[in-house]
């Protein structure tokens, strides 16, 4: 998978201020920004201040709250000077992401507290985007940004947005500025960058619609695999991720998650199979590279997506379904806290996967 986020933070800016500078010699202070309350003026500077405030927490790897500053112009900067600090912190962004390492994280309060460098990167390029948009329809510009760019944005930090045929009326939907045919408006909204967890010496880190993409196409999903390449069970997850993120149904707290160890190295995968049922039920599965075997990963990685599970309001129960003849993977639910349980206990479940082999259900209960 390519390395997204330093050139696309340029990007955005690069495409942003060559709209605005066409309007660099009107007054930014006496017009509104679209639908904000903001000015133009004003929405500019919130474009540097976050650009800025993205860098900072980014490079100072801030772990518990914002890092306290923010940026103050010059009295009397005008609109030309304004552009030029965004792009200064444009450049700020996309050197900090080029040079921050893959699994390095910060502080950010949106959902899950935190975001790695490409996070931060499409935070960016959003800010960019959607404020762009704002000013320029404020001053009556015509601004479109690239559909590629609309549509990373869209696979990164919207994976509860269905995507649609063209990404930015999509990108504008979602954020309350725009209406989509067949979709009902937006009227509150967040971006969700992806949950990690801890798993004692690993990680538990959850794999977005672009990094699904890409798994599901035969890459690597941006993560370093032990043994070059990851299990065939993840690239199957990936690929019925890939189609509930098409159908508007995938959401990232029961999606798929990347086993990574200290070392960087991803291992495996665990995942959800779907949302939890009205009973409060679901069900996980998880895979390891043949080399990762045998030292424990499986049962810390269950083990820690479990507790998790059950520590929500939504789910009572978490079910998995193991073959059998396969004693080990029924030692990893065992050593995990699961019971085997008979299918009528809990609900419909296969007896028999695709292949007639009888399959054995394992619970654990809140």
């Amino acid at each position: 998978m390519r390395v997204w986020g330093g050139d696309q933070v340029r990007a955005a800016v690069a495409e942003s201020v060559a709209v605005l500078r066409t309007a660099a010699d009107r007054d930014w202070d006496g017009v509104k920004a679209g639908r904000l309350d903001w000015t133009c003026r004003e929405t500019a500077e919130h474009i540097a201040g976050d650009l800025l405030a993205y860098a900072g927490q980014l490079a100072g790897r801030a772990q518990h709250a914002w890092v306290p500053f923010e940026i103050t112009f010059d009295e009397g900067t005008d609109p030309a000077g304004v552009l030029d600090v965004i792009e200064t912190t444009g450049v700020l962004l996309a050197a900090t992401v080029r040079t921050t390492p893959p699994r390095v994280r910060a502080f950010h309060p949106y959902p899950f507290r935190s975001a790695d460098r490409e996070g931060f990167a499409a935070m960016g390029v959003a800010e960019v985007l959607l404020h762009t948009h704002d000013i320029a329809e404020g001053l009556g510009l015509a601004y479109e940004p690239s559909a590629g760019l609309c549509a990373d944005v869209l696979a990164r930090i919207f994976p509860h947005v269905r995507p649609g045929p063209d990404p930015w009326p999509t990108l504008l939907w979602a954020t309350g500025r725009g209406a989509v045919t067949g979709r009902p408006p937006v009227t509150g909204w967040r971006w969700s960058n992806p949950l990690v967890l801890p798993a004692g010496r690993l990680a538990l880190e959850g794999v977005t619609p672009a990094a699904a993409q890409d798994l599901a196409a035969g890459g690597d999903g941006g993560f370093v695999w032990l043994g070059d390449r990851p299990y065939d069970g993840t690239r199957e997850v990936a690929r019925a991720l890939r189609e509930a993120w098409y159908a508007g149904t995938h959401r990232p707290e029961s999606g798929m998650f990347a086993v990574v160890r200290e070392d960087g190295r991803a291992v495996g995968s665990v995942s959800f199979h779907g949302v939890p049922d009205e009973e409060g039920r679901t069900e996980i599965g998880y895979d390891l590279v043949p080399a990762a075997r045998g030292h424990g990963h499986a049962t810390a990685a269950v083990t820690a997506l479990t507790d998790w599970a059950l520590s929500r309001d939504d789910v009572s129960a978490v079910c998995a379904t193991v073959e059998e003849a396969n004693t080990a993977s029924a030692a990893v639910l065992t050593r995990s806290g699961f019971v085997r349980t008979p299918v009528e206990e809990t609900g419909p479940a296969p007896e028999r996967d695709a292949e007639g082999r009888p399959l054995r259900l394992y619970v654990r209960r809140a």
